[in-house]
């Protein structure tokens, strides 16, 4: 793409933010230009965050049957799969599945716990539990 053709659409999904994108200059150098983005772009985010939610809002109700464990709820509320919480903890992906199990996540020590917190950007106590419904 060239500097010229950069999308500048107004993403909302941005929040009124720029963000780079790579592009060719005049002499065929890869710059970085400023971008507002473009709705495709815009439409692809939208359904991947709609993905998330829905997927939150079933690991909440098998969480509240006691399928699962709180853990599968506030991975996918922030956002996460198994693996992208493995990168972020640094855990290996079967401990995950295996931490959302109920019975073992019940067990976990607090060092466990304080990893998927600082992972997750939340205090220890609030993953331990689910949230209130508003």
């Amino acid at each position: 793409m060239k500097v010229d053709q950069v999308p500048q659409e107004e993403n909302r999904t941005l929040g009124g933010h720029r963000k780079g994108v790579y592009a060719r200059d005049a002499s065929g150098k890869l710059v970085l230009v400023p971008s507002k983005g473009w709705e495709v772009e815009e439409i692809v985010t939208v359904q991947a965050v709609d993905v998330f939610h829905a997927q939150a809002e079933a690991a909440r109700t098998r969480a509240a049957a006691g399928q699962s464990s709180p853990l599968e709820y506030w991975m996918y509320s922030r956002r996460m799969d198994v693996e992208m919480l493995a990168q972020v903890s640094g855990l290996w992906q079967w401990r995950i599945r295996r931490h959302l199990r109920p019975a073992v996540f019940v067990r976990l020590s607090p060092k466990i716990l304080a990893r998927y917190a600082e992972a997750l950007g939340l205090p220890t106590e609030t993953i331990r539990h689910l949230p209130e419904r508003a």
